[in-house]
């Protein structure tokens, strides 16, 4: 799937990057998220930000899903803070 969104700050105990994914593409993750999950709602994924490709998990937060930002693609791609992305997902199944 395709998404779109901004780079969002979140000053956890670390702090943390993410975006946010729409409501549409969100509902689609929750239909499969119990058969791919390894544990606390988080849904394995391959994504693709411009040129830079990276496997990550989704994190499940406030009925949605958050994809983390990692620091090393931020960079390669410079993007920062309010930054409204396209990103490419592909959700992995259990091997």
């Amino acid at each position: 799937m395709r998404i779109a969104g901004e780079i969002v700050h979140w000053r956890g105990p670390a702090p943390y990057h993410f975006v946010r994914l729409p409501d549409d593409a969100a509902a689609v993750v929750a239909d499969v998220a119990r058969d791919v999950t390894y544990g606390w709602g988080m849904v394995p994924v391959d994504a693709v930000l411009g040129a830079t490709r990276f496997s990550t998990s989704l994190f499940p937060r406030d009925g949605g899903f958050l994809l983390p930002a990692k620091d090393a693609v931020r960079r390669a791609e410079e993007v920062e803070v309010g930054d409204v992305v396209q990103v490419e997902l592909e959700i992995r199944t259990r091997r």
